[in-house]
């Protein structure tokens, strides 16, 4: 099985059995984003607790990409500190650029199969939705 194939299977594993679908209730962050260029909408909840954060859960419609990438970015950043998940987020940022990205600081492990997306330029927004969504919530939370 090559490279590229193991990413798909990632992707549509992601896609097909999201992780942390759903709502938080109570004192949860919510951000909601759309990609209006491919109809991509992201509701994104987490509960961030003493500059962590606890939970993250999402609901969304849209592309395999845009949903897996959701459902690889809760479970990436559940535990984190609010500074470790933006952080996250700008290496995911740069590997959506093609630029290197240090994986020992953060191993990415499922995260990683995104990185063919950027050859794709139309298709980078997909991606990074989400994690956008996740800046926006946990903006001021540090």
């Amino acid at each position: 099985m090559s490279l590229d194939d193991l990413y798909r299977r990632v992707i549509m594993d992601h896609y097909q059995k999201p992780r942390n679908r759903g709502t938080l209730e109570d004192d949860a962050v919510s951000v909601e984003l759309n990609n209006p260029t491919c109809g991509d909408r992201i509701s994104l909840q987490m509960r961030v607790e003493d500059g962590i954060i606890k939970e993250a859960k999402f609901l969304g419609e849209g592309c395999s990409i845009s949903l897996a990438s959701a459902s690889m970015m809760t479970e990436a950043v559940k535990g984190l500190k609010v500074e470790e998940a933006l952080d996250l987020s700008r290496m995911f940022s740069q590997m959506m650029q093609g630029k290197e990205v240090d994986f020992e600081r953060f191993p990415l492990e499922d995260i990683e199969a995104l990185q063919g997306v950027s050859k794709f330029p139309a298709r980078i927004k997909c991606a990074t939705l989400a994690w956008k969504a996740l800046e926006q919530g946990v903006e001021g939370k540090q």
